[in-house]
Protein backbone atom coordinates (compact mmCIF):
# COMPACT_ATOMS: atom_id res chain seq x y z
CA UNK A 1 0.00 0.00 0.00
CA UNK A 2 1.36 3.18 -0.86
CA UNK A 3 1.83 5.74 1.97
CA UNK A 4 -0.19 8.64 2.07
CA UNK A 5 3.22 10.93 2.64
CA UNK A 6 4.41 9.03 -1.01
CA UNK A 7 1.10 9.94 -2.78
CA UNK A 8 2.46 13.89 -1.57
CA UNK A 9 5.58 13.29 -3.80
CA UNK A 10 7.15 16.16 -1.64
CA UNK A 11 5.02 18.53 -1.31
CA UNK A 12 4.00 19.90 2.03
CA UNK A 13 0.95 21.66 1.46
CA UNK A 14 -2.37 19.45 1.65
CA UNK A 15 -4.74 22.47 -0.03
CA UNK A 16 -8.68 22.08 0.80
CA UNK A 17 -11.15 22.57 -1.31
CA UNK A 18 -14.44 23.31 -0.67
CA UNK A 19 -17.15 23.49 -3.35
CA UNK A 20 -20.43 25.15 -4.19
CA UNK A 21 -20.42 23.65 -7.80
CA UNK A 22 -18.52 21.49 -10.27
CA UNK A 23 -17.40 24.47 -12.37
CA UNK A 24 -16.23 26.17 -8.94
CA UNK A 25 -14.28 23.08 -7.98
CA UNK A 26 -12.43 23.19 -11.16
CA UNK A 27 -11.65 26.61 -11.16
CA UNK A 28 -10.41 26.30 -7.79
CA UNK A 29 -7.82 23.30 -8.81
CA UNK A 30 -7.01 24.69 -11.81
CA UNK A 31 -5.59 28.09 -9.45
CA UNK A 32 -3.76 25.81 -7.57
CA UNK A 33 -2.54 23.18 -10.16
CA UNK A 34 -1.17 26.36 -11.48
CA UNK A 35 0.82 26.89 -8.73
CA UNK A 36 2.56 23.98 -9.13
CA UNK A 37 0.68 21.49 -6.63
CA UNK A 38 0.35 18.04 -7.89
CA UNK A 39 -2.49 16.90 -4.73
CA UNK A 40 -5.25 18.63 -3.78
CA UNK A 41 -8.37 17.44 -1.37
CA UNK A 42 -12.26 18.40 -1.92
CA UNK A 43 -13.75 17.80 1.53
CA UNK A 44 -17.31 16.40 0.96
CA UNK A 45 -18.96 19.31 3.04
CA UNK A 46 -21.40 20.63 0.33
CA UNK A 47 -23.98 18.82 -2.14
CA UNK A 48 -21.98 19.15 -4.84
CA UNK A 49 -19.19 17.86 -3.30
CA UNK A 50 -18.97 14.36 -5.24
CA UNK A 51 -19.75 15.59 -8.51
CA UNK A 52 -16.95 18.42 -8.06
CA UNK A 53 -14.23 15.59 -7.36
CA UNK A 54 -15.39 14.06 -10.60
CA UNK A 55 -15.14 17.07 -11.93
CA UNK A 56 -11.91 17.81 -10.96
CA UNK A 57 -10.41 14.44 -11.86
CA UNK A 58 -11.86 15.00 -15.42
CA UNK A 59 -10.89 18.40 -16.50
CA UNK A 60 -7.57 18.91 -14.24
CA UNK A 61 -6.07 15.11 -15.12
CA UNK A 62 -2.39 16.14 -13.78
CA UNK A 63 -3.55 16.44 -10.37
CA UNK A 64 -4.18 13.82 -7.90
CA UNK A 65 -7.45 14.45 -6.05
CA UNK A 66 -8.76 12.86 -2.73
CA UNK A 67 -11.79 13.33 -0.15
CA UNK A 68 -12.13 14.67 3.09
CA UNK A 69 -14.69 14.70 5.75
CA UNK A 70 -15.05 11.05 5.52
CA UNK A 71 -17.17 10.11 8.31
CA UNK A 72 -18.90 6.47 7.70
CA UNK A 73 -19.09 3.94 5.59
CA UNK A 74 -21.88 5.40 3.30
CA UNK A 75 -19.61 8.71 2.65
CA UNK A 76 -16.41 6.76 1.78
CA UNK A 77 -18.74 4.12 -0.46
CA UNK A 78 -19.34 7.11 -2.59
CA UNK A 79 -15.86 9.23 -2.47
CA UNK A 80 -14.29 5.55 -4.06
CA UNK A 81 -17.26 5.48 -6.46
CA UNK A 82 -16.10 9.14 -7.48
CA UNK A 83 -12.66 7.87 -7.96
CA UNK A 84 -10.78 9.49 -4.74
CA UNK A 85 -6.82 8.88 -5.33
CA UNK A 86 -6.89 9.01 -1.26
CA UNK A 87 -8.96 9.12 1.95
CA UNK A 88 -8.56 11.92 4.79
CA UNK A 89 -11.34 11.85 7.59
CA UNK A 90 -11.92 14.55 10.30
CA UNK A 91 -12.28 11.68 13.34
CA UNK A 92 -11.58 7.92 14.00
CA UNK A 93 -13.90 5.60 15.03
CA UNK A 94 -13.23 1.67 15.64
CA UNK A 95 -16.28 1.20 12.90
CA UNK A 96 -14.24 3.94 10.03
CA UNK A 97 -11.39 2.63 11.40
CA UNK A 98 -11.87 -0.97 10.30
CA UNK A 99 -13.61 0.37 6.87
CA UNK A 100 -10.47 2.11 6.04
CA UNK A 101 -7.99 -0.55 6.39
CA UNK A 102 -10.07 -1.99 3.55
CA UNK A 103 -9.55 1.07 0.90
CA UNK A 104 -7.07 0.34 -1.66
CA UNK A 105 -5.48 3.96 -1.16
CA UNK A 106 -4.07 5.63 1.16
CA UNK A 107 -5.63 7.12 3.99
CA UNK A 108 -4.94 9.95 6.23
CA UNK A 109 -7.30 8.94 9.55
CA UNK A 110 -8.02 12.12 11.77
CA UNK A 111 -6.87 12.43 15.68
CA UNK A 112 -6.84 15.19 17.99
CA UNK A 113 -5.78 12.90 21.30
CA UNK A 114 -3.44 10.59 22.38
CA UNK A 115 -6.44 7.92 22.74
CA UNK A 116 -7.07 8.17 19.11
CA UNK A 117 -3.36 8.31 17.91
CA UNK A 118 -2.68 4.99 19.51
CA UNK A 119 -6.44 3.78 18.24
CA UNK A 120 -5.44 4.70 14.83
CA UNK A 121 -1.92 3.37 15.24
CA UNK A 122 -3.14 0.03 16.51
CA UNK A 123 -4.73 -0.46 13.03
CA UNK A 124 -1.58 0.08 11.06
CA UNK A 125 -2.31 3.87 10.37
CA UNK A 126 1.48 5.22 10.83
CA UNK A 127 0.87 9.05 9.10
CA UNK A 128 -2.78 10.97 10.67
CA UNK A 129 -4.39 13.62 10.32
CA UNK A 130 -3.94 16.19 13.50
CA UNK A 131 -7.53 17.92 13.89
CA UNK A 132 -8.66 20.51 14.36
CA UNK A 133 -4.75 21.35 15.20
CA UNK A 134 -5.24 24.94 16.78
CA UNK A 135 -7.24 23.08 19.70
CA UNK A 136 -6.07 20.11 20.07
CA UNK A 137 -2.34 21.79 20.82
CA UNK A 138 -0.71 22.24 18.11
CA UNK A 139 2.86 22.45 17.33
CA UNK A 140 3.45 21.76 21.53
CA UNK A 141 1.38 18.82 21.42
CA UNK A 142 2.90 17.23 18.60
CA UNK A 143 6.51 18.04 19.80
CA UNK A 144 5.56 16.33 22.92
CA UNK A 145 3.77 12.95 21.81
CA UNK A 146 6.56 12.70 19.28
CA UNK A 147 8.46 10.67 22.02
CA UNK A 148 5.83 8.53 22.77
CA UNK A 149 4.49 7.42 19.57
CA UNK A 150 7.65 7.51 17.43
CA UNK A 151 6.68 5.78 14.46
CA UNK A 152 3.71 8.73 13.79
CA UNK A 153 3.89 11.72 11.47
CA UNK A 154 1.59 14.14 11.28
CA UNK A 155 -0.35 16.69 8.53
CA UNK A 156 -1.96 18.67 10.97
CA UNK A 157 -4.98 20.83 9.69
CA UNK A 158 -7.39 23.25 11.21
CA UNK A 159 -6.09 27.27 12.66
CA UNK A 160 -3.26 26.44 10.17
CA UNK A 161 -1.97 29.47 8.38
CA UNK A 162 1.00 30.80 6.29
CA UNK A 163 2.25 32.63 9.45
CA UNK A 164 2.30 29.42 11.90
CA UNK A 165 2.90 26.70 9.18
CA UNK A 166 6.58 26.86 9.71
CA UNK A 167 6.33 26.06 13.62
CA UNK A 168 4.67 22.68 12.32
CA UNK A 169 6.89 22.13 9.86
CA UNK A 170 9.74 22.60 11.73
CA UNK A 171 8.87 19.35 13.61
CA UNK A 172 10.57 15.63 12.66
CA UNK A 173 7.31 14.21 12.94
CA UNK A 174 4.85 16.50 10.42
CA UNK A 175 5.29 15.76 6.88
CA UNK A 176 2.67 17.95 5.38
CA UNK A 177 0.57 20.75 6.92
CA UNK A 178 -3.10 21.19 5.73
CA UNK A 179 -5.70 24.33 5.24
CA UNK A 180 -7.74 26.40 3.26
CA UNK A 181 -6.10 29.34 3.61
CA UNK A 182 -4.83 28.86 0.12
CA UNK A 183 -8.53 29.18 -1.11
CA UNK A 184 -10.23 31.95 0.80
CA UNK A 185 -14.22 32.35 0.60
CA UNK A 186 -14.10 35.32 -0.46
CA UNK A 187 -11.19 35.22 -3.67
CA UNK A 188 -13.75 31.95 -4.73
CA UNK A 189 -17.08 34.57 -4.59
CA UNK A 190 -15.19 37.23 -6.53
CA UNK A 191 -13.68 34.37 -8.77
CA UNK A 192 -10.34 35.80 -8.39
CA UNK A 193 -8.44 32.60 -8.80
CA UNK A 194 -5.65 34.17 -9.42
CA UNK A 195 -5.09 35.08 -5.33
CA UNK A 196 -5.29 31.46 -5.30
CA UNK A 197 -2.25 30.38 -7.11
CA UNK A 198 -0.14 33.31 -5.65
CA UNK A 199 -1.42 31.91 -1.59
CA UNK A 200 -0.18 28.12 -2.99
CA UNK A 201 2.92 29.48 -4.54
CA UNK A 202 3.65 31.03 -1.26
CA UNK A 203 3.05 27.96 0.72
CA UNK A 204 5.17 26.34 -1.05
CA UNK A 205 7.91 28.38 -1.25
CA UNK A 206 8.51 29.09 3.16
Amino acid sequence: MTRFSELMSGQTLLPIIQANSPTEGVNIARAMADAGLNLVEVVLRTDASIDALKAIKQEVPELKVGAGTIINEQILEQALSAGSDFIVTPAVSQNLLAELKQCDVPVLPGVSNTGDILMALEFGFEEQKLFPAALSGGAPFLSAVSSVFRKVSFCPTGGVSQSNKSEYLSLNNVFAVGGTWVAKKEWVAASDWQSITDACRSALKD
